[in-house]
């Protein structure tokens, strides 16, 4: 146990923040604004929740429920407010120095025909201007393509994967990172653009995924020469991304997201064992990160899938066994789990050793990057209030702290 929770920075905090390389990424995403995601938002998808088997579980469905007026008010009213300067303001004060940006092709390369709604560009310009008058550097993330690439509502669309099944989806997911990479030239706070967040391998097969890194890094390094490319591992482990790492694919990451929460093994863990987790990860990226360059893209401080709807609007959690399966513990609850206000100090000194243990794991690869900048209700997942509470270090310099093997 390192110790309680409190916000301070200590000299050999400050010496290893100073003396660390200054291309280690530490960031967080600022997801739910251009690709909505109702466990993150729930306040936009509430008057739905009453409704049995409500068609309305995703950004496709949200604005073809409502129709393109409605959902263009609506989600007018969102982009405008969920990330303000301030938030900005306060991530660079808490010594974080890298943005994800999640946006979808609808945004960038729409067909006019689907439901969904553009006028994001405006409010991701702002963003970038933030980003740059606090000296934050930022990854736009295609986070979403034509016909889901997961089946995942952060995709844009719940259910099927049927990304690359027609010559045109690709074409669409090229047009919308050529917009990106113009976007790129065009404010210098952009470092990086991700070819396509979270493809699925078992949806997708793995040529296919790799044939359009290609195709992506070919185009917008035509376009943006000086751009990072961020690739994610599509949920295969990370050594069997060899491939990327001739001199030809030179100028990109490797991203893979690790989350605690998602299967019954990780949900079954021990406090020490999901610090012992975490640890081990970030041996395995350490070993990669020589042949190619590997950040963390995603992970978060859950070690329940309590977060309402996290698993997917109107979805209860295996936690508590009202989703897929019986109870993951005899008696589990999700009452207080997403509550920071009801955590005792044992929980808070495991969440801060946790925070500190991913920072190390992944410090030993390129880095990391937190979801989310903020929630409506799930506190674990949330940055901001995890960090004012002083269950995140500010500096978040994890190697300071030697929660893992040195």
């Amino acid at each position: 146990v390192v110790g309680s929770p409190k916000n301070v920075v200590d000299a050999a905090t400050a010496h290893e923040l100073r003396q660390h390389p200054v291309d280690v990424v530490r960031g967080v995403n600022l997801g739910g604004l251009f690709v909505l995601e109702p466990w993150i938002t729930p306040s936009l998808f509430s008057e739905w929740e009453r409704t049995p088997q409500s068609p309305v579980v995703d950004e496709w469905a949200y604005c073809a429920v409502l129709g393109k007026p409605e959902c263009m008010r609506r989600l007018n009213a969102h982009w405008a407010t969920w990330v303000q300067e301030s938030d900005i303001s306060t991530l660079a004060s808490l010594n974080i120095n890298t943005l994800r940006i999640p946006i979808g092709y609808w945004a960038l390369a729409p067909d006019l025909s689907e439901p969904y709604v553009q006028g994001q560009i405006p409010y991701l310009r702002r963003i970038l201007d933030w980003a740059a008058a606090y000296n934050l550097r930022v990854i736009l993330d295609l986070h979403g393509v034509p016909g889901s690439q997961n089946g995942f509502d952060n995709s844009g669309r719940r259910g099927e994967i049927n990304w690359a099944k027609r010559p045109s989806d690709i074409r669409q997911s090229l047009d919308s990172l050529a917009v990106l990479a113009t976007l790129a030239n065009e404010h210098r706070s952009v470092a990086a653009i991700q070819a396509v967040n979270e493809p699925a391998n078992w949806g997708v097969s793995k040529g296919v995924i790799t044939q359009y890194y290609l195709q992506a890094y070919q185009l917008v390094k035509s376009i943006a020469p000086r751009i990072t490319l961020v690739f994610h591992d599509a949920f295969l482990p990370v050594n069997e991304w060899s491939e990327l790492v001739p001199a030809n694919m030179t100028g990109s990451y490797l991203d893979t997201h690790i989350y605690h929460v998602f299967t019954e093994d990780s949900l079954k863990l021990s406090y020490d064992s999901h610090l012992s987790k975490a640890c081990t990860d970030g041996e395995k990226l350490k070993q990669f990160n020589t042949r190619l360059p590997t950040i963390c893209g995603e992970f978060s401080l859950a070690t329940t899938d309590c977060a309402r709807w996290l698993n997917g609007f109107q979805r209860g959690a295996q936690w508590d066994g009202t989703y897929l399966t019986k109870s993951i513990l005899p008696g589990g609850t999700c009452v207080g789990q997403e509550d920071l206000s009801t955590w005792n100090m044992e929980r808070r000194i495991f969440m801060r050793n946790f925070a500190m243990a991913q920072f190390q794991a992944y410090e030993k690869a390129n880095g990391w990057i937190f979801w989310n900048f903020k929630t409506e209700n799930a506190d674990s997942w949330n940055y901001i209030k995890l960090a004012q509470a002083g269950i995140i270090p500010n500096p978040p310099v994890g190697s300071a702290f030697s929660v893992c093997p040195v």
